[in-house]
């Protein structure tokens, strides 16, 4: 197991740190609050909340917060997932104290210009119309419309509608009570010292306590078809619900994702591309968070094939109550080898550190090879039974 290092700060800041003997080091700043935790009216405001942090804080501009990390040759970002928004950077190791220092002032002193602010509204909209346009982005967002009722069920980016009606207070007001120290993980992998990143973070982040609301996702399925002009293809996704990152389970159903749909190798590859041709790919992915999870499977291909698809689908699905040991075992590896060549990339380790602590504990991060190896035949096995799933065809009209 990698050496690392997990401390809860005075100012209610968890910090965490894997060390590495390379001159590069990832940092992040994250806070356990995103799409999840918003209802229909404001849907999308966490997202645009990570899109301003980057217009300006009270000390920088925002040319200044780009320059202090690209100039030293390092890369910076962010991201809005449904339970977390993260702010990045990866730079070398000898500015890891830019790196907390930036990753900090994002997350702690945005300006939220009323001029900037007004701005950053057409960008996502134009954001949104960019998701909309690009068929297999969009079915991926209508899939999760078709798995979990609304607000969850709608797109993290929310709506024109909802974005143009955003006020500066109501952000300023839900940025206050969900940016608070004891919902934010300061995250480093690489060459620097865990004392010293300890000591800056205390200095710099001050003490808050969270003061907002949760919400559940609630499960339901259906299916859907929308026809649009000037596509040649149907884009398909098929979906089920699977285990939340915080259930066990989760571990039984990679292993089910990388015999299905993880890879050339995969079931479905040969199936519906190498034996028919019935695609140029199809790929299969997991998004699961603390207090949700499903599995979503893509294809694009010619109209009349999709109800074939589908049965093949259905067909391996079932397939899975007749699953030998070996595959398991084939499959074990491939997760394993696959996690350890993501990890060779400081980012990678950085962020499934952060996302596996956000969802309960990081202990799960550097358990996961035992975790995986101790997945049973039988519980494979029993995902053949699946009843309830969802699926949506965008055809060409």
């Amino acid at each position: 197991m990698a050496e690392y290092y997990k401390k809860k700060l005075g100012n209610g800041l968890t910090v965490l740190f894997e060390p590495r003997n390379l001159p590069v080091v990832s940092v992040s700043a994250s806070v356990k609050w995103g799409s999840a935790f918003e209802n229909e009216k404001n849907k999308g405001i966490s997202h645009f909340i990570e899109h301003l942090m980057f217009k300006g804080t009270k000390t920088r501009n925002q040319e200044e917060i780009a320059r202090e990390i690209e100039k030293k040759g390092g890369v910076l970002n962010a991201y809005t997932s449904e339970e977390v928004t993260s702010y990045w950077c990866k730079l070398p190791s000898k500015h890891v104290s830019s790196g907390i220092e930036i990753s900090s002032d994002l997350i702690l002193n945005p300006k939220f210009d009323g001029a900037e602010f007004e701005k950053e509204k057409q960008v996502i909209i134009e954001e949104i119309k960019m998701y909309h346009d690009n068929p297999r982005f969009y079915v991926m967002d209508k899939i999760k419309e078709l798995l979990y009722k609304k607000p969850f069920g709608m797109s993290i980016a929310g709506s024109a509608e909802i974005v143009r009606k955003l006020n500066r207070e109501q952000v300023m007001g839900l940025f206050n009570s969900a940016y608070t120290a004891d919902s934010m993980i300061l995250t480093v992998v690489g060459d620097a010292d865990f004392g010293e990143i300890c000591k800056t973070a205390e200095r710099v982040f001050p003490k808050t306590k969270r003061k907002i609301a949760e919400h559940t996702p609630v499960k339901f399925n259906s299916s859907g078809e929308e026809k649009r002009a000037g596509i040649d293809q149907t884009h398909f996704v098929f979906g089920f619900h699977s285990p939340s990152l915080s259930d066990r389970q989760r571990y039984v159903y990679e292993v089910m994702g990388a015999h299905l749909f993880d890879g050339m190798s995969s079931k479905l590859w040969q199936e519906i591309r190498e034996k028919r041709g019935l695609v140029y790919s199809i790929k299969g992915d997991f998004d699961m968070g603390r207090d949700y999870g499903y599995c979503a499977i893509y294809a694009g291909t010619r109209k009349e094939k999709v109800k074939e698809i589908k049965e093949i689908i259905l067909k391996e699905i079932k397939n899975l109550g007749k699953i030998e040991r070996k595959d398991i075992e084939e499959c074990k590896e491939q997760l394993i080898g696959m996690r350890k060549v993501a990890e060779e990339d400081s980012s990678g380790a950085m962020n499934s550190m952060m996302t596996e602590e956000a969802a309960g504990s990081v202990e799960e991060h550097y358990d996961y090879e035992e975790k995986i190896n101790s997945v049973k035949l039988e519980d494979v096995r029993n995902i053949s039974k699946l009843k309830s799933y969802s699926s949506f065809n965008l055809v060409p009209k």
